[in-house]
């Protein structure tokens, strides 16, 4: 019987060095807040100084109502609708934001950060502490999705807007939408989280630990100061992201794209190689997320996520966190999403009733599992449309 090889060799690799330059040297927008300007954090902490790396696209209207803050989700970027960087691939969401697309930046100024602890430019575990001269790894702070709107709260600050006309993200990136039409209501004009809860469930929880402890316990983690080591957990990190990568599909949809189909091959080899297609999408999948994306920021990441109540600190009522809201939503689930299935958006519905608050909802009828919000869906597509157009004319909108 022969062993499978590893999913890459334990170096660097030129694109995890090219990784660690955009962490610190972004290729995109930077807004820098100096020491005299820290941001205080959930933990109780205080960061400085700060980087917020950011893309804009269209152009921002005289009055500056039209800017459109897209969230990205827990691997995605500042990258929504331009080349990325490093893997040299289109935008995450480039089927969605663009000339004529639902999100027309024709139309709309659309702003996208990389969030706070990302690795992509924002100030992350990557990043370099000031304090010693090396990326801060586990002596970054703890943070949460509130961390992370405070940060962008700074960068639309910065634009000198006072109310954005939408926020709009999926998964993670509706977990902020939640957070700010919460937290900076007077801010928000429109909303629309997707594919989204208001609170992480103990079975995601459970997920991302999975994933944390492959991290940690491969032995080239290095109690995360890897990068002094010039080591990166590479298989930790791809293991990762194969759990992670099943979660984000439905049983159809890998059914349908792999059934039990054989990779290469006509017979099982009676081994532990990647005997079937699924097996060789999955190494594929974790091999190639390690040249794009840090390890710590994987953790700290999904660490935010697990922490996110919306409800937790309003008296464990969900409708608390809206009460009084002027805010118009639009809330889209996906039929075959388990990750984030549809009563956790019925439950943000239902809160939102209970203040009467202005909400449509949209059950989007898909076999491609959570990942669907990502794909090309029309339905889903005129909803995003049909929502930002209506809520445009509300707005009074001048472009």
């Amino acid at each position: 019987m022969s062993v499978p090889p590893n999913f890459a060799n334990t170096d660097t690799g030129s694109g995890s060095r090219q990784r660690l330059t955009e962490a610190n040297n972004p290729s995109s927008k930077v807004l820098r807040l100096p020491q005299d300007q820290p941001l205080r954090l959930a933990c109780d902490q205080l960061l400085a100084p700060i980087s917020i790396a950011y893309e804009t696209y269209g152009e921002l209207n005289a009055d500056k109502s039209n800017a459109i803050l897209v969230c990205h989700a827990l691997t995605g970027d500042q990258y929504v609708a331009s080349e990325h960087p490093v893997t040299k691939k289109p935008g995450w969401w480039s089927t969605l934001v663009g000339p004529g697309k639902p999100v027309d930046t024709n139309r709309y100024f659309v702003i996208c950060s990389n969030i706070l602890g990302g690795c992509m430019g924002s100030t992350g575990p990557a990043s370099i502490d000031p304090a010693t001269g090396k990326p801060y790894g586990l002596n970054f702070p703890v943070i949460t999705i509130g961390d992370m709107v405070n940060a962008q709260v700074r960068l639309i600050d910065h634009f000198g807007i006072d109310q954005l006309f939408s926020v709009v993200g999926g998964s993670m990136g509706g977990m902020q939408v939640l957070e700010w039409a919460a937290s900076h209501s007077e801010r928000v004009f429109s909303a629309v989280p997707i594919a989204t809860a208001p609170r992480h469930s103990s079975q995601n929880i459970a997920f991302h630990e999975v994933g944390r402890q492959a991290v940690m316990a491969d032995p080239d983690w290095c109690g995360g100061d890897y990068h002094s080591h010039g080591k990166v957990p590479r298989n930790g990190l791809s293991v990762a992201r194969m759990a992670a990568h099943i979660t984000y599909l439905s049983e159809d949809a890998l059914h349908h794209k792999f059934g039990r189909n054989l990779q290469n091959r006509s017979q099982l080899t009676f081994s532990f190689n990647a005997d079937f297609q699924v097996e060789s999408y999955l190494r594929h999948q974790g091999s190639t997320f390690v040249d794009r994306f840090d390890a710590n920021s994987y953790l700290y990441i999904t660490r935010a996520m697990d922490y996110f109540d919306l409800g937790a600190s309003r008296g464990d009522v969900l409708a608390n966190a809206f009460r009084g809201t002027k805010t118009r939503f639009c809330v889209v689930s996906f039929t075959s999403d388990w990750l984030y299935p549809t009563r956790e958006s019925r439950a943000i519905v239902h809160a939102l009733n209970a203040v009467a608050a202005n909400v449509s909802f949209v059950e989007i009828d898909s076999d491609k599992g959570h990942d669907a919000f990502l794909l090309k869906e029309p339905e889903f597509f005129a909803t995003i449309h049909g929502f930002l157009s209506s809520a445009g004319v509300k707005r009074g909108l001048k472009v």
